[in-house]
């Protein structure tokens, strides 16, 4: 029979290719097999042979004691500590806010305004006038902290810390965003006056004639979170306008535009209905005064109608115009920590 020479062997593998092949590879693959075997038990007698093993081994005979790092204890795992290592600062520090003090110590101007007495600032003016008593003890000094088993009178009143309330409204037009109208017009807390016994307060304000989503709370930590600039929480409005408007115009808002007052651009804007070029969605975080009426009257428009219909994460779906509903749990979590 003639033998074949076959080609190169590829690296790693055994090499049965390489050598001449004369149709009976039986005595060859028996051979391999014995070979096998033979490296087998050569690495048994290794595994068992201590003496053999030490001299590859960098480890001494002497064992090292075992360090266990204590993360949990007795009772289960530490909360504070998994959420240290698990939580970012930011949210750690939100999450203090939310369930209050650990020793139920505050300063004496948040007790006062967790009252819906007044603001922080009021309360401070109050304390330094001495119109404030605590167990009995005028106090007079600004910073002092007190327990929330402690009587705190105002004027002689006995004040008592508040639960949280949190409310969105549907605001319909002519009505005005404040507490106390002196020309007597209608406001927004007479369409809210039968929701809770607790003092409630608008948060932000919308024009007399804008309508849409409007939030109420007693929180006056939430309250800045979401009017301060900084936070840059997401607004979105329905606009109509007197005419149609081109889309140079609304890449000129989107880029920016300089009002008396500073410069200004749109975070997004298109079309709310590409069939009618009247209609505008506009998401700005801004809170300068009347700024998106302004933005457009910049432009020689006027806004015939003006709606509200997003606001940090909050909307006025399934809310007819002029009725509220309290916020969920989940939905007052994610305006404090997002």
């Amino acid at each position: 029979m003639e033998e074949k020479t076959y080609g190169k062997p590829r690296r790693g593998k055994t090499n049965y290719r390489s050598k001449k092949y004369s149709g009976n590879k039986s005595e060859e693959s028996k051979s391999d097999f014995r070979k096998d075997s033979k490296s087998r038990e050569e690495k048994k007698d290794f595994s068992e042979n201590p003496e053999k093993k030490k001299r590859f081994s960098k480890q001494s005979d002497q064992k090292r004691p075992f360090k266990s790092k204590k993360r949990f204890n007795e009772n289960g795992p530490d909360k504070e500590s998994l959420r240290k290592r698990h939580y970012s600062k930011k949210k750690q520090l939100e999450h203090a806010r939310m369930v209050g003090p650990k020793d139920g110590i505050l300063r004496l101007n948040k007790f006062i305004a967790n009252s819906g007495e007044c603001s922080r600032r009021e309360a401070d003016s109050r304390i330094a006038e001495g119109r404030v008593t605590v167990n009995g003890e005028v106090v007079t000094e600004v910073g002092t902290k007190v327990n929330l088993k402690d009587k705190v009178c105002m004027d002689g009143v006995l004040l008592q810390p508040e639960s949280k309330v949190y409310l969105v409204l549907n605001k319909p037009k002519d009505f005005v965003t404040t507490l106390d109208d002196p020309m007597g017009r209608k406001t927004v807390v007479d369409l809210i006056k039968n929701a809770c016994n607790e003092r409630v307060y608008p948060v932000g304000r919308l024009d007399r004639m804008t309508t849409g989503v409007l939030l109420f709370t007693n929180d006056g930590d939430l309250t800045k979170r979401l009017t301060h600039p900084s936070y840059n929480k997401k607004k979105i409005y329905h606009v109509f306008l007197d005419r149609e408007i081109s889309q140079e115009e609304l890449d000129m808002i989107d880029t920016g535009l300089e009002l008396e007052d500073g410069f200004i651009k749109s975070d997004a804007i298109s079309f709310a209905d590409p069939k009618d070029k009247k209609q505008v969605g506009i998401e700005i975080h801004s809170g300068k005064n009347r700024i998106v009426r302004r933005i457009f009257e910049h432009l020689g428009y006027t806004v015939e109608k003006l709606d509200r219909v997003f606001f940090a994460g909050i909307t006025k779906k399934n809310i007819p115009r002029g009725k509220w509903r309290f916020l969920t749990a989940e939905e007052v979590r994610m305006l404090k920590l997002f």
